[in-house]
C-alpha cells in the first residue's frame, strides 16, 4: 500500500496548485488539497487532536478507484492536511477503500471501512481494518476481510461501516439491502475481527427507499438516533427533494434484544448540498457532525478548476427546549472572525443595501416580523443585481427559503423549510465563496447550499416585500482564509 499511496500523494501535489487558484475554492471548510473528495469518515478525537478522514480520488475530480484522505486539527478551525491513509489494491478493495469509521482500540487508531470489488458485472462489498499507532501511517490487518459476506439473503449492496464501544464490547452497524428494500444491520464482536450479526435494526418496508447507506447509531441525552442517507425516497412537498436524502431515526435502543423502537424519519438538512453525515464525540462530550457538501449527480464547475467537493462546517448536535433535534456551528468557529460590522435597529421596506461586502462572511441578523409578505438577505449579490442568492422569510406560511435561481453557475432551484411560530427570526450564514450554511432560531432549520457566483458578486443586501420589516440587529464578521496567509 506505501507505494500506491505516494503515487496518489505525488498526483495530488501536483494538481494542488490549479485547485488553490479556483475562484470557487472555500477559504475555511475541508476539502482535498485537488482532486474529489466525498463522504467524511473516520471522524475521531484521537490523542487531543480531532482527525477527519474523507472519500477521495486522486487521479480524477470524478469518483472513482475511492482512497481515504486525512486531515487533522487541534480546534476545529486550523486544518493540515496528512497522507493518504488508504489506499485500494488488495483483492478485498481493488476498486474502493469506501466509507467507514474509526476508533481507538487500546492506543491503537483503527479504521472500519468497506472494501469494494469489481469483476465484469458483479460487485463485492465487505468489511476490513486498518491500523496506526502514529495516527499518520496505516496497515491493513492481515486478517481482512472482517465480514467476508452480507446478511444472510442481502443482495451485494453492503457498506460504509459506522463502530463504536459499549459497556467493553464492539458494536457495528452497516447499510444492506434485501429485495431491493434498504436495511441497517447491527454487528457485534469482543475483539473487532470476529463479527456477529444481530439482525436488522431498521428495514425501509417501502418508506425509507432502495438503500440505507452511511449509517451512525449513538446515544445522545438519554435517546438512541439513528442518522442515515436513505437512496430511492420519493419527494414529498418541501421534504425529500434533493436526489438522495440524509436524515434521522429518534427512539429507543435495547442492546439485550437488539431492538429499535422509533419514530418517522426526519431530514437533518433542508438544503441542496448535505450528504453522507457522520459524528462523533468528543472529550468534551459534544456530539459532532460532518457532512459531505455535495449531492450526487450536481454539475460541480469547480471540476473545471481541478477540483470537487468539500465538507460542512463541524456542527454540533442537541435537543432544543422543545426536544427538537438541532444543530448548530461549533463555538471554535468564531476563531476564524475578522472585521466587524453591525447595523439596526431599524425599518426595512424594499431593499435596504449594505456597507458591506465579500465572500468569506459570517452573518447574523435577527428580524421583527411587522406586515411584509417577506425578508430577509440578498447575499453575493452583483453590481447590477441580476446576480444574487436570496434567503427569504416568508411570514404568512412560516417558511425559510434558499434561493439559488440567480446564484451562477452550477444548478439553480429553491429550498423551502417550515419553522416553528416565533416573534423573532434569526438568520445566521456561514458564507465561504461557493457555499452557503445557514441556521435559522439557533439550528431549528439548517441549509446547505452550494453556489458559483463571479468572483466580483460581493454584495449584501436587506429586503423586505409589501410592506416593513423591523431589524433588530445586524451582526457580520470578515472570515479568514486558513488556506491562503491574507
Amino acid at each position: 500500500m506505501k507505494k500506491a499511496i505516494e503515487k496518489a500523494q505525488k498526483a495530488v501535489f501536483e494538481a494542488a496548485g490549479q485547485a488553490a487558484e479556483s475562484h470557487y475554492r472555500p477559504g475555511y471548510h475541508i476539502m482535498a488539497p485537488a482532486r474529489w473528495i466525498n463522504d467524511p469518515n473516520g471522524l475521531i478525537q484521537w490523542k487531543g487532536e480531532y482527525h477527519v478522514f474523507y472519500q477521495h480520488h486522486p487521479y480524477d475530480v470524478k469518483p472513482g478507484a475511492i482512497h481515504w484522505g486525512h486531515i487533522k486539527s487541534k480546534d476545529l478551525v486550523h486544518w493540515e492536511h496528512l497522507p493518504i491513509a488508504l489506499a485500494p489494491g488488495a483483492a478485498y478493495d481493488k476498486d474502493g477503500c469506501f466509507s467507514g469509521s474509526a476508533v481507538d482500540d487500546n492506543g491503537v487508531l483503527t479504521l472500519v471501512y468497506t472494501g469494494h470489488a469489481e469483476s465484469g458485472d458483479e460487485i463485492k462489498e465487505v468489511q476490513c481494518i486498518a491500523v496506526s499507532t502514529d495516527g499518520v501511517h496505516f496497515e491493513k490487518h492481515p486478517q481482512n476481510p472482517v465480514i467476508s459476506e452480507p446478511p444472510e439473503g442481502a443482495g451485494a449492496d453492503f457498506r460504509d461501516p459506522k463502530v463504536w464501544n459499549h459497556n467493553g464490547g464492539w458494536y457495528m452497524v452497516v447499510g444492506s439491502q434485501k429485495n431491493k428494500q434498504g436495511n441497517v444491520h447491527l454487528y457485534e464482536s469482543d475483539n473487532l475481527l470476529s463479527w456477529k450479526d444481530r439482525g436488522a435494526i431498521v428495514k425501509s418496508e417501502g418508506k425509507l427507499g432502495f438503500m440505507l447507506e452511511c449509517p451512525d447509531f449513538f446515544e445522545l441525552e438519554g435517546r438512541h438516533i439513528l442518522v442515515f442517507s436513505p437512496q430511492g425516497m420519493e419527494p414529498s412537498g418541501d421534504d425529500f427533494q434533493n436526489l438522495y436524502q440524509t436524515g434521522v431515526l429518534i427512539g429507543e435502543f435495547d442492546y439485550e434484544t437488539a431492538s429499535f423502537k422509533y419514530g418517522d424519519f426526519q431530514e437533518l438538512d433542508k438544503g441542496f448540498d448535505f450528504y453522507a453525515a457522520q459524528t462523533f464525540k468528543d472529550y468534551q462530550g459534544r456530539r459532532i457532525l460532518f457532512g459531505w457538501m455535495n449531492m450526487w449527480e450536481a454539475k460541480m464547475p469547480e471540476q473545471a478548476h481541478g477540483w470537487a467537493g468539500a465538507l460542512t462546517l463541524p456542527r454540533e448536535l442537541a435537543f432544543s427546549e422543545s426536544g427538537k433535534l438541532i444543530m448548530r456551528p461549533v463555538k471554535e468557529l468564531e476563531k476564524l472572525r475578522g472585521q466587524k460590522t453591525i447595523a439596526g435597529p431599524m425599518s426595512i421596506s424594499g431593499i435596504q443595501k449594505l456597507h458591506l461586502a465579500g465572500d468569506k462572511l459570517e452573518i447574523v441578523a435577527e428580524f421583527e416580523a411587522r406586515n411584509a409578505s417577506s425578508f430577509g438577505l440578498h447575499v453575493r449579490c452583483s453590481e447590477d443585481g441580476r446576480e444574487k442568492t436570496v434567503i427569504r422569510y416568508e411570514a404568512a406560511s412560516r417558511r425559510v427559503v434558499f434561493d439559488r435561481s440567480q446564484s451562477g453557475e452550477g444548478e439553480g432551484g429553491v429550498r423551502k423549510a417550515k419553522v416553528n411560530e416565533s416573534a423573532v427570526i434569526r438568520l445566521h450564514l456561514f458564507i465561504d465563496r461557493s457555499s452557503i450554511e445557514l441556521f435559522v432560531n439557533n439550528g431549528e432549520v439548517v441549509m446547505t447550499g452550494r453556489i458559483y457566483p463571479k468572483e466580483q458578486s460581493r454584495r449584501i443586501e436587506l429586503f423586505a416585500d409589501d410592506g416593513e420589516v423591523r431589524l433588530i440587529s445586524f451582526t457580520a464578521w470578515k472570515l479568514k482564509d486558513i488556506w491562503k496567509a491574507e
